[in-house]
């Protein structure tokens, strides 16, 4: 089993890289992502690989961080989503913003990778939920909020005025964060309108 690879850029191709290492051209299968910060033909570097072995076929995935290739491993146990689609969306977010994403219920965010339609965005929302906060860097207590509001637990205000903010083009995240903060400025028991206030001058700043 191949984990890494450390050779020189051979050439490219559509979504994969021919790494030369030692004289033998390896054909490594990447997301776009991590296509463009290869570097040029002939220049030095190094993948983690995720090395597929099938009856008719070894296929090899390259990632620039062993993080990436523990989200590619993460993503395929999603019911419906296959190497494809799971380097489709290392493509479309970094890591960093696929953790935060899911950890804040965004399922917005992940729909926007081509060929991933609202019912796999949402499965892949709801299936990482509880293993995306480890990896991302938001405040824990607007993961809770976001989650509340998602499984509609969230105090009809804190609801409301978040509904408000994004009825006002602010996004998903953006308006659970403010929110978030908001309510610990205001203390239980604030009204909606507060919130709301509260959350404008949060976004403002």
């Amino acid at each position: 089993m191949i984990g890494k690879l450390k050779g020189l850029i051979d050439s490219y191709g559509e979504d994969f890289v021919i790494l030369d290492v030692g004289g033998v051209g390896y054909q490594v299968h990447c997301s776009s992502r991590t296509l463009q910060h290869l570097p040029s033909p002939g220049e030095a570097a190094v993948l983690s690989i995720e090395t597929y072995v099938r009856e008719d076929q070894i296929k090899l995935f390259g990632f620039r961080t062993d993080q990436e290739r523990e989200w590619f491993r993460l993503l395929q146990t999603v019911q419906g989503v296959g190497a494809k689609v799971a380097l489709a969306v290392l493509g479309t977010l970094s890591t960093a913003d696929l953790a935060n994403a899911i950890a804040l219920r965004d399922k917005a965010a992940v729909a926007r990778t081509p060929g991933v339609g609202p019912k796999v965005a949402e499965r892949i929302v709801t299936e990482l939920k509880d293993k995306a906060p480890a990896f991302a860097n938001v405040d824990p207590a607007v993961v809770h909020l976001a989650g509340a509001v998602d499984d509609q637990r969230a105090p009809r205000p804190v609801a409301d005025a978040i509904s408000a903010l994004v009825n006002l083009g602010y996004g998903q995240p953006q308006a659970a964060a403010a929110i978030a903060s908001a309510s610990r400025s205001a203390g239980e028991g604030a009204e909606t309108a507060q919130l709301i206030r509260l959350g404008l001058k949060e976004l403002a700043k």
